[in-house]
């Protein structure tokens, strides 16, 4: 097992602040002298409930804009006459709804948006979509009657006697984040693909399997496992390829003549970004819309600082 010790230092209402050093950056960092490496970061804020807490606000203000923000609706169709996305059509309690729409920045799976057009896209269009891959993660929940299992906020599992490949310990993100200090939660993370054992195992399965797994690692017993969910996230992981790229380009080129669609973040983007970047192509992306701005959003990637601090 190989870990990043993180360590709270402060904390307020909205957020804390970690401290954290990987141990790649620190080598790094003493071998290259006076470059500053990417991942070598002090500190950084952290929302004391998690990021959900991000996404929450946001809602709050777009509604206190007078905007609406729509739960389990499903996008299933983009009308659009080759120039711009005329409509939205979508599912809403599991009614057919269309909507007209002026701007479109899609988070979504490039895959799946290149999917939802209509008229559909050309066949070299559909066969580069259809091309990209993915890796998708499974997280078993354990909650455990024991304190404190491990330190470090995180895990990364190189053992071949188990499939898990990394384990969170949330309490070490924040405190706040466990409602009872005398037990630990737990993630046991599996990336997988959809044809994957491990992806079609039912959750009384991979319930069974994350037990079995913890206690041959030594971090508790089956008898401490109190309770435990189960949530799935398909395309979690964009997978770089051989042909990716090109692929890639063959959907960017298409797609960037429709004048009022944006797409952002990993999935939109087909890039292995971090939360950071992610959410800075949603910026930008507002920006060129309300601000007049002319960001180039591709010009945001994993190659770029981490931008935590700035």
């Amino acid at each position: 097992m190989w870990g990043i010790p993180c360590h709270q230092i402060s904390a307020d209402w909205a957020s804390q602040r970690i401290k954290g050093l990987s141990l790649r950056s620190a080598i790094m960092n003493a071998i290259v002298a006076n470059k500053k490496v990417k991942t070598l970061i002090d500190t950084f804020y952290y929302p004391v409930k998690g990021p959900g807490m991000m996404w929450e606000r946001f809602q709050q203000i777009i509604e206190h804009k007078g905007g609406n923000v729509l739960f389990n609706a499903k996008a299933i169709q983009l009308e659009h006459d080759n120039k711009k996305i005329s409509s939205l059509i979508y599912l809403y309690h599991n009614k057919r709804e269309k909507k007209p729409v002026q701007q479109i920045i899609s988070s979504a799976a490039i895959t799946s948006l290149v999917a939802m057009l209509s008229p559909k896209a050309p066949e070299r269009v559909l066969k580069a979509a259809n091309s990209l891959t993915y890796r998708n993660l499974i997280v078993v929940v354990l909650m455990i009657d024991k304190q404190n299992l491990f330190p470090d906020q995180w895990i990364y599992i190189h053992s071949p006697d188990v499939k898990v490949g990394r384990i969170q310990n949330y309490a070490n993100w924040s405190a706040a984040m466990l409602p009872n200090p005398q037990k630990t939660c737990i993630a046991m993370e599996y990336f997988c693909s959809e044809t994957d054992e491990v992806w079609e195992s039912s959750d009384k399965t991979l319930f069974s399997q994350a037990s079995q797994e913890l206690e041959l690692l030594g971090l508790a017993h089956i008898n401490d496992i109190i309770d435990h969910c189960v949530v799935r996230q398909p395309k979690a992981y964009p997978v770089y390829d051989q042909n990716y790229s090109s692929n890639l380009e063959i959907i960017k080129a298409y797609i960037s003549k429709f004048t009022n669609l944006q797409t952002i973040g990993r999935n939109g983007m087909h890039r292995y970004n971090n939360q950071d970047h992610s959410m800075l192509t949603g910026i930008m992306a507002v920006q060129n819309i309300f601000d007049d701005a002319n960001n180039n959003i591709w010009s945001i990637n994993e190659e770029e600082d981490y931008l935590e601090e700035k």
